[in-house]
């Protein structure tokens, strides 16, 4: 048998359930958050540490030119180095049936017998390479997928100038491009772009490179230093045009999971923290109102022995089974959005078995973090009811301070009718209850605003990217750097209207002891192509002898413009040059820098070269040009304005979009909560009162008019204080999300505060229908029984 005071805690759930289930849906949506934001975390990392475990994914990486097999001694010779790896990296030009473009990618060796130490690929379909076996490749899942290629299929290849026909023995993913993207490319196309694997004779033989290696893999002994072999390394690949070594933290596929990841982290802070604020608020309500309607219960109870402490512990149990209620809905609705957004990830990261991982410390977390939520709302309101003495508490809570309301002072009464006056009494009478339903509403407010916040800066970075700083069409690039001439070759293909060179460039920036390993990017002057644009969106025109950042690039360093950077060539002659930082450029995908050609070309002093162009298409001729361009050796790829806008929207839009649609559920779930549960409480409180009106002889339409006005009242005074919090609140997380491969701009249009009004509006207008329903219910005779 249940004892006395929990069979009165089932009795008070009973009559309180609407306001109840109110809550713990609210703190349902941020506990649902907190678990799926926890889950997809521990998915994600514990996920990534194992494939880089299994496969054995080296710490170190650096790419050169050319160096003779011998010198691998003097790389395992480096402190700290534990195991080095060596093999061959070369771009390369395909064409592939049905596809009108060219396709681009990276052919990578293997071992010609055995598998490699580092960096071990996993089969996903088909067969390993024979041993000695020529013509078979292995290709990367992403590009296999996205051009419907299959074992047994053929490729043809343009190795070195040279076209080869391949046969695909197997499907394989690779730790080093769990995100696969181009080389200094933020986005991925898939459909253009892909890993290719064939064993190292074979390879050095394409390429000329028999005998030598152009790329490195290590890992570190144990304890090791990553800095000192970093340097070391760069030294001793100097001398055979290395491109600068780097540790795992900036491998590019390395640096999206971990970007991604830390978005998670971000929301599962910021999110829960204000939906269990305002489920703290409810609470406290719900409780408060509770225990002004039974102070003489409590004072019954304690003349029957019952301790302050039991009374406590009744109360905060209420409270805490709404905790436990929300846990329960929000771990299911966490776990099934965990898994949807699990299946999403596998859209764009290559993992051999991504598995939906249920993060249960978070479980703990998030009833610890409900229960401090709720204690914290309503531990000092039943504190205070369990300390009053039962002769006190026997007796009725002595009623408000009943004076004129502000407008009866200040002589406007007249211009009022009696509900409304009636209404203002009351809020003036209750000015603390009042602030907790104002800041409840505000919170409630404010949630609805970053979803659709997140909408506008997905819509206008597809504008801003692809329409104001890239107004090209295509952007062709080249095997290798080449003549100027290559450009007028370019220009001749059928099609073109309009033609802009291009020279982009490996570089590390230097800055006040911080530096980044990116690729330098040319302008022209009065360019109609590619530009550099300020984030009020003027054209910054690349200076003679200054240098150009990306926004996010400058606060990675700490640099302002004015400042001297050091620019550090990673190729060719590798040479350092300190320049000013004339502007900042605002950009969305990835980090660069940007001169002008012909500071780059002298900069680098290799004449009058480029890497690739810009170009503007007639678009009924699109076709033909295509074609057209994979006549040329020296193309290595065409990347095409749309491709790329596309693949924004089928990665980081999809999974931001998706993200953006679960938060505004969860946003509109709370608003609907959190005004349903105040016109609740209002309505209770009052029915004593209210039934007082309708006796003395206000009709029905009246006094339903007292509970409305104030209803408007405080929503009139919280909504625009919501929007403004709001407005702080998507601030601080859109800034806090933002990564260095992918951004969003704050961006807050007349629809985002429109759409928070209108949600607020039918929120309010649903609750009052329904209040108003139930005052048509009122038993006046029960209402008016004095509790004493």
């Amino acid at each position: 048998m249940l004892p006395h005071l929990d069979r009165k805690l089932i009795r008070d759930l009973r009559r309180l359930k609407g306001q109840a289930a109110a809550v713990s849906l609210v703190m349902a949506c941020g506990l649902a958050m907190l678990i799926m934001a926890r889950s997809l975390i521990s998915s994600l990392d514990g996920t990534r540490a194992e494939y880089y475990q299994t496969n054995h994914f080296a710490e170190i990486f650096a790419s050169l030119r050319r160096a003779p097999n011998h010198l691998q001694e003097q790389l395992r010779a480096i402190p700290g180095v534990a195991t080095v790896q060596t093999d061959l990296s070369s771009p390369v030009t395909l064409d592939l049936p049905g596809l009108g473009e060219p396709a681009g990618g990276m052919v990578r060796s293997l071992p010609d017998f055995g598998e490699p130490e580092l960096n071990r690929l996993f089969l996903r379909r088909g067969r390993w390479l024979s041993p000695g076996a020529r013509g078979e490749v292995l290709v990367g899942e992403a590009f296999a997928l996205a051009n419907q290629l299959n074992p047994g299929d053929s490729l043809t290849m343009l190795l070195h100038g040279r076209r080869q026909q391949f046969r695909i023995a197997g499907i394989v993913l690779s730790p080093e491009y769990i995100f696969e993207s181009r080389p200094g490319a933020a986005l991925p196309d898939n459909r253009t772009y892909g890993i290719f694997w064939m064993p190292y004779k074979e390879a050095a033989t394409a390429f000329d490179l028999y005998g030598a290696f152009n790329h490195v893999a290590i890992t570190l002994a144990p304890g090791a230093n990553e800095q000192p072999v970093l340097k070391e390394l760069d030294r001793l690949l100097l001398p055979y045009g290395g491109f600068g070594a780097f540790a795992r933290k900036d491998h590019p596929s390395h640096i999206r999971v971990s970007d991604e990841i830390r978005v998670l982290s971000i929301l599962s802070i910021g999110f829960p923290t204000v939906f269990l604020s305002v489920a703290a608020f409810m609470t406290n309500a719900v409780l408060t109102r509770l225990l002004s309607l039974q102070r003489e219960q409590i004072a019954i109870l304690k003349a029957f022995g019952f301790t302050n402490r039991q009374i406590v512990v009744h109360y905060l149990k209420f409270a805490f089974v709404m905790v436990v209620a929300g846990l329960v809905l929000g771990l299911c609705g966490g776990l099934f959005l965990g898994l949807k957004l699990v299946k999403m990830y596998e859209l764009f990261f290559r993992f051999p078995d991504l598995q939906f991982t249920f993060d249960r410390p978070a479980v703990i977390v998030a009833l610890g973090v409900g229960l401090a939520a709720v204690t914290v709302g309503v531990f000092g309101a039943v504190r205070r009811a369990a300390k009053l003495p039962p002769a006190e508490a026997m007796r009725p809570e002595p009623p408000a301070s009943f004076r004129p309301a502000f407008v009866e002072r200040a002589g406007f009464a007249h211009l009022f009718t009696h509900s409304f006056r009636i209404a203002i009494r009351n809020l003036e009478r209750r000015p603390v209850q009042a602030l907790f339903t104002v800041i409840g509403l505000s919170l409630a407010t404010a949630l609805l605003i970053l979803p659709n916040t997140f909408k506008a800066g997905i819509a206008s970075v597809l504008d801003f990217q692809w329409d104001v700083v890239q107004r090209q069409d295509i952007n062709v690039g080249l095997i290798e750097p080449s003549s100027a001439r290559t450009a007028n070759e370019i220009a001749q293909l059928p099609g073109v209207i309009s033609l802009e060179p291009a020279r982009n460039a490996a570089v590390r920036i230097h800055f006040n002891g911080r530096n980044r390993q990116i690729g330098l990017r040319s302008l022209i002057p009065g360019g109609i192509h590619s530009r550099a644009v300020d984030k009020e969106g003027r054209e910054i025109m690349p200076p003679p002898d200054g240098i150009i950042l990306s926004a996010k690039l400058a606060d990675v360093l700490g640099a302002k413009v004015g400042d001297q950077v050091t620019v550090e060539s990673l190729e060719g002659k590798r040479r350092t040059v300190t320049v000013t930082l004339a502007g900042l450029a605002e950009d969305f995908t990835g980090i660069a820098a940007y001169m002008d050609l012909h500071t780059i070309n002298r900069f680098l002093g290799e004449g009058d070269v480029i890497t690739g162009a810009s170009i503007t298409l007639d678009l009924a001729k699109r076709a033909e040009f295509l074609e057209a361009l994979k006549g040329i050796p020296r193309i290595s790829y065409a990347v095409i304005k749309e491709s790329l806008r596309k693949s924004f929207r089928d990665t980081t839009a999809q999974s931001m979009g998706l993200l953006q649609t679960i938060y505004l559920t969860f946003a509109v779930i709370v608003s609907f909560g959190v005004i349903y549960n105040n016109a609740r409480i209002s309505l209770a409180e009052r029915s004593r009162e209210l039934a007082t009106l309708r006796v003395v002889g206000m009709t029905q339409r009246e006094v339903g008019a007292v509970l409305v006005i104030e209803l408007t009242i405080l929503a009139l005074i919280a909504v625009p204080a919501g929007l403004v919090l709001g407005t702080g609140f998507s601030t601080v997380i859109i800034h806090a999300v933002n990564t260095e491969t992918v951004r969003l701009p704050l961006v807050f249009t007349p629809y985002t505060y429109s759409y928070a009004v209108i949600v607020v509006v039918i929120a309010s207008t649903i609750s009052a229908l329904f209040v108003l329903r139930q005052l048509n219910k009122l038993d006046l005779i029960a209402a008016l029984k004095a509790p004493e």
